[in-house]
Order: C-alpha cells, then sequence, then structure tokens
C-alpha cells in the first residue's frame, strides 16, 4: 500500500501533461454571452488601457490604433482584461470595443494569391499592418489589405488563432 499514494501522484501528474496538450478550452462568459478567449477590435483611435477594471484605476497604456485587435482572455460586467499584440494585459471598458475580423501582421509576410507558398505572390507586408481577415485554413487565412486579396500564414498574424492566449 505504501506505493498507493504514488501511483495517484502519478496520474495526476501525467494527466496534467495531457491536458496541456489537449485542445483549448473555451468558456462562454456570464456577463457577454461570449466565447472567452476570443478577440475583438479598438472601436475607436484613443482607448485607454487600465490596470483594473475602474476609472478609478491607472492608465498603464492608451491604444491609438482603431481596429487593433485584442484578445479578451477575461471579462467582468462592464469590463474585459485584453492582452494586446505585444503581450500586455490591460483592463478596457466594454465600450472601447467591438467584434471584427481583423489581423495585425506580426512579422514581415508575403500575400500569395491561394492558400499554397508555391502559388504567385500578391503583396509583401511589414510587421503592424492592419489587415481584414476571412476565413482560415490550418496554416493559412485569407487576408484583404487596400486592393490586394490573397492568403497569409496563419503564424504571422495576431488575431487569427485564440490559441495565442496561452490560457
Amino acid at each position: 500500500m505504501k506505493w498507493a499514494p504514488f501511483l495517484v501522484s502519478g496520474i495526476f501528474l501525467f494527466g496534467g501533461f495531457a491536458a496541456a496538450e489537449g485542445p483549448q478550452v473555451t468558456r462562454i462568459s456570464q456577463f457577454s454571452g461570449k466565447a472567452v478567449p476570443r478577440f475583438e477590435v479598438l472601436k475607436f483611435a484613443a482607448v485607454n488601457g487600465r490596470k483594473g477594471p475602474s476609472r478609478d484605476q491607472e492608465i498603464l497604456w492608451r491604444y491609438e490604433r482603431k481596429g487593433l485587435p485584442m484578445l479578451i482572455i477575461k471579462e467582468s460586467r462592464d469590463w474585459r482584461r485584453v492582452r494586446d499584440p505585444s503581450g500586455d494585459e490591460v483592463w478596457v471598458h466594454a465600450r472601447m470595443l467591438e467584434p471584427g475580423a481583423a489581423a495585425m501582421v506580426q512579422s514581415a509576410t508575403v500575400i500569395h494569391e491561394t492558400a499554397d507558398a508555391a502559388s504567385p505572390e500578391v503583396a509583401s507586408l511589414e510587421a503592424g499592418v492592419l489587415v481584414r481577415l476571412g476565413d482560415c485554413e490550418v496554416k493559412w487565412c485569407a487576408v484583404e489589405v487596400q486592393n490586394f486579396n490573397g492568403w497569409a500564414l496563419r503564424e504571422a498574424l495576431w488575431g487569427a488563432d485564440t490559441g495565442e492566449a496561452g490560457l
């Protein structure tokens, strides 16, 4: 019987590894009724990111980019805890966000005609460019920027995969 505690600990230990490698868990928020984590975009060109969920809390960041995708990782009634493309986490009032299919290019990338690296190049994009996001496949996402339409590698886009949450 002395080995029983080790067996139980081993089950929990290896079960933890299996859970970490499994699919990401999506929760439905009791506040918004929407999935968490999820991406939304900044609704305005000037949005304050605060230390806590209150207007009395210190402003940590001032975002000045309408349409910037933010990963919502936690919610309260009127506030959303978000992660920005650089990995910083702040609280933003829910009115400052809206649903939107947008992504930010994380590293210089090329848009291709089809979801295939061998297909013709449509445009080259620098890091920081915002694109409209279409349907995504395993490795590729349909994108549109200005008058260019095509496919970009999913890994180059912040806003295409909630698995980036690492939650």
